[in-house]
């Protein structure tokens, strides 16, 4: 008997798809309008709208920062925090809730993290400032990947996507993991101690079974900033309101899946698709060449389009060939090779975490970074289709 727990998980599962789907080709709008707009007569107003600074104060204490940043830090902390929302409802009970459902991709995710990094590396070996950069050709870009599974229509079997979408989830948390210990600045203990008083004041509103989002949400809203202020990455406060929300409540209303209803639409059509405009402009104007085929660059092609699918189903196909997984349902190794290749597609996370790798690196690095981003992410992306237009069946 099909439970409503149940109901709920594979209706929120198919809401989540429809939207990454949705929200990935508005993020290639966004990112190609960038583009467009940073190499155009309107550059200079581009630039001017992105350095705006917006200063919040109260008395003498608040943010001043240039607008690109209070989209990084800012709106990327709403990302995250619907990142978390979601990573809790599939630990507690969906696709992450046993060890049998997570072996596959989590393995398969791991290779997709190792393997880039280290092809990365021995390009940049020789280059230390180059080498800041390594977690870039890690990420993996859902939105995106999902956008290209959705040209396919129903072709695709849903187990396929689950895959992929489990996989990303799993980069999502290394990313995570990977900012807060290497990606850091200097600490403000007193900040720290400031946001630590906020985490546990949101555990003692869990633990009395407060439902209020309202109550998290201010809370929230002061961690996030005591968090910027403290030399920890502002985004990776999200990540710790999303674990207080209660996942379930009284009279069958959970307020963390009603959060997350709420945030979905809004990632996707919004907040995704503003950090690709802030970020993808680039002005090739003033691009050298060393940023076109530099070791940054071609480190970052190589990590996203070989490294990651190497990783990706190199891990898929050992894990299957030992007995310890088995393939997901109605799939064939011809797609899982379409699926790794997609997992190339790195673009907002790739993205961001280049921003934090070379905040610091002057023009020449920026510009490799999105040179490699775009190219490795195109690529993957073109080369995943094609892969899983030519193995899917035929549209009856």
């Amino acid at each position: 008997m099909i439970t409503k727990t149940t109901h709920k998980v594979t209706g929120a599962l198919r809401e989540f798809l429809r939207l990454e789907s949705a929200g990935g080709l508005i993020l290639v709008v966004s990112a190609i309008l960038a583009l467009l707009l940073a190499n155009s007569p309107l550059a200079d107003a581009y630039i001017q709208l992105l350095d705006l600074k917006i200063t919040v104060m109260v008395e003498s204490f608040g943010v001043s920062k240039p607008l690109v940043l209070w989209v990084n830090d800012g709106l990327m902390a709403v990302f995250f925090l619907l990142v978390g929302l979601e990573l809790k409802r599939e630990i507690v009970e969906g696709d992450l809730s046993s060890p049998e459902q997570i072996a596959l991709p989590a393995i398969a995710a791991i290779g997709g993290l190792v393997v880039p990094a280290a092809i990365y590396w021995l390009i940049n070996r020789d280059n230390p400032e180059g080498l800041n950069g390594w977690a870039v050709p890690t990420a993996t870009d859902i939105a995106f990947a999902l956008a290209i599974l959705s040209l396919l229509g129903s072709r695709v079997p849903a187990s396929l996507k689950i895959f992929l979408t489990t996989i990303a989830i799993f980069d999502d948390v290394a990313a995570i993991i990977i900012i807060a210990v290497f990606y850091s600045g200097d600490l403000s203990t007193a900040s720290l101690a400031a946001a630590g008083a906020g985490i546990v004041l949101l555990f003692a509103l869990n633990r009395l079974g407060v439902q209020s989002l309202a109550a998290y949400l201010i809370v929230g809203v002061f961690i996030w900033l005591f968090v910027l202020k403290s030399g920890v990455h502002a985004t990776l406060a999200g990540i710790a309101v999303a674990a207080f929300i209660p996942l379930k409540g009284g009279d069958d209303h959970s307020p963390s899946r009603h959060l997350e209803h709420i945030l979905h639409p809004w990632v996707a059509y919004c907040v995704l698709p503003i950090f690709a405009f802030a970020n993808a402009g680039l002005p090739f104007a003033g691009v050298r060449l060393d940023a076109v085929v530099g070791t940054v660059s071609t480190g970052i092609v190589m990590g996203l389009f070989f490294g990651k699918q190497i990783g990706v189903f190199g891990m898929t196909a050992l894990m299957i060939g030992l007995g310890l997984a088995k393939k997901p349902e109605r799939s064939t190794w011809p797609m899982l090779y379409g699926v790794a290749l997609l997992c190339g597609v790195g673009f907002t996370m790739s993205l961001f975490i280049g921003g934090l790798a070379f905040e610091h690196g002057g023009f020449s690095n920026i510009a490799a970074l999105k040179i490699g981003v775009i190219a490795g992410s195109v690529a993957s992306a073109f080369c995943g289709w094609l892969v899983l237009h030519l193995s899917l069946p035929k549209a009856e």
